[in-house]
C-alpha cells in the first residue's frame, strides 16, 4: 500500500530535507516517527530536496507499507511522535503508481525578503535581509526575461545534479508583503540553488547595482560565474507541489507560507 503524506516544516531547525548520517535533516525525523506507526522501516520520497534553512508550507512525500492503519494515526499518531518543527497535515492512500516526484507537474516557491538596515531579530531564520531599499517595480520588470523556458545555467549551483539546466518558469512575481518584499515562483522544476540565485540577482536590480536588462544577458550567457551570490536559505519556503487531478490530491492554497 503506497500513503502520501502532506508536511509542513521549519527549516531551521534541520540540516535540510535529505537523511543524513548524523539524523538531522527533516527526513531522518519523519521515517523514525512512520516507522514506529508501521512497525516497521520506512523509507519515504519527496517532492523536492529542501536546503538547510529551507522551510516548507506544502511538501509532498510518498511511502509504501503493508501496515493496515487509520489515516488519523498517519497524522495524529505520527505528528505525536515528530519534533515541533515539523507537522503532517493530510495522509491519503494512492495509487501504487504515483510518485512524488515524478508525478509533480509544478512546484512553487516563495521568498520573503526584508530590506531594511537592521538586520532581522524576531524573524531571523525567517526572512532573508538586505541592508536598504530595494526597488520592486525594477525588479519585477527584470523578472520578466525569465518567465518562460529556458536554460537557467546561470542561476544553477555548481553541484547541481540535474541532466538538464532547461526549465519552464511559469509563474515569477515581486510584489510587497508588509515590511517585507515576496517573490513568487512556479515551474515544472527548479535546479539546485535557483530560487536563491534568481533572488540575488534580481536584489542587484533592485538595489541600483545592475540595470533591469542585466538579467537578460545573464540568462542568456549561461555562466553562473557572472552572477551575484547565492541568496541566503533563511527566507526560501516550498509552498504548494501540483499534481495530476486523477490522483485526488488536496491541492495546497493560492497563497501559503508558513511565516
Amino acid at each position: 500500500m503506497r500513503i502520501a503524506l502532506g508536511l509542513e516544516y521549519d527549516g531551521s531547525a534541520f540540516c535540510g530535507w535529505q537523511t543524513q548520517p548524523s539524523g538531522c535533516a527533516v527526513q531522518n525525523a519523519l521515517e523514525t516517527a512512520l516507522s514506529r506507526i508501521a512497525d516497521h522501516p520506512i523509507a519515504t520520497v519527496a517532492a523536492g530536496r529542501t536546503d538547510a534553512g529551507v522551510h516548507a508550507g506544502w511538501q509532498v512525500v510518498h511511502f509504501d507499507t503493508d501496515a493496515i492503519r487509520p489515516e488519523s494515526a498517519w497524522v495524529r499518531g505520527v505528528n505525536a511522535l515528530l519534533p515541533p518543527a515539523v507537522s503532517v497535515l493530510w495522509a491519503r492512500e494512492i495509487d501504487s503508481a504515483f510518485h512524488a516526484r515524478f508525478d509533480a507537474m509544478s512546484r512553487a516557491y516563495r521568498y520573503r525578503l526584508l530590506p531594511r538596515t537592521s538586520r532581522p531579530g524576531v524573524l531571523h531564520g525567517h526572512v532573508g535581509w538586505w541592508h536598504g531599499p530595494l526597488d520592486i517595480d525594477a525588479m519585477q520588470t527584470a523578472a520578466r526575461a525569465l518567465v518562460g523556458e529556458h536554460d537557467f545555467s546561470a542561476f544553477r549551483a555548481a553541484e547541481c545534479q540535474a541532466r538538464t539546466p532547461v526549465r519552464t518558469l511559469h509563474r515569477l512575481d515581486v510584489g510587497p508583503d508588509g515590511d517585507c518584499i515576496r517573490f513568487d515562483l512556479r515551474a515544472n522544476a527548479f535546479l539546485h540553488h535557483m530560487v536563491r540565485n534568481i533572488v540575488g540577482a534580481l536584489v542587484y536590480v533592485g538595489a541600483g547595482r545592475w540595470e533591469p536588462g542585466a538579467i537578460a544577458t545573464l540568462l542568456a550567457s549561461r555562466d553562473r560565474r557572472l552572477a551575484p551570490p547565492t541568496f541566503a536559505p533563511d527566507g526560501l519556503s516550498l509552498v504548494g507541489v501540483e499534481y495530476p487531478s486523477r490522483y485526488g490530491l488536496p491541492a495546497a492554497p493560492e497563497i501559503l507560507s508558513p511565516f
